[in-house]
């Protein structure tokens, strides 16, 4: 259903066989949650503060492998050594990668969320 680059469809699968009826809440609270740590590593970045984007950007990428937003996961682990290393130009041309690859998976993760409509 979903192209491998955004979301592996193999783990929303393995999700939904496990949460079973909790699954679509799961779903809610991803998008939810994407958009509190997104803010994070924006207010990070903004205050030039590396350690608090290195640590942001680690969580976020924990939660994207979780869901299988694999690019996304992989953006992150990028953003969290940008961070590690203060180098902040390059943070901030990866988080604008984050935002855009962001709103892709936004997209594929409410499209599965209204199959459970």
């Amino acid at each position: 259903m979903y192209g491998r680059s955004h979301i592996d469809s193999a783990v929303l699968q393995s999700l939904q066989d496990v949460m079973a009826e909790d699954y679509p809440a799961l779903l809610d609270a991803y998008l939810a949650d994407s958009e509190e740590r997104l803010h994070s590593l924006r207010q990070a970045l903004r205050g030039g503060n590396a350690e608090a984007l290195s640590k942001a950007a680690h969580s976020f990428k924990g939660s994207c492998s979780n869901m299988g937003a694999v690019t996304l996961a992989q953006l992150c682990l990028e953003l969290e050594r940008a961070g590690r290393d203060a180098a902040l130009e390059q943070a901030a041309g990866l988080l604008r990668q984050v935002e855009q690859e962001l709103s892709v998976v936004r997209v594929l993760v409410r499209a599965e969320r209204r199959r459970f409509a």
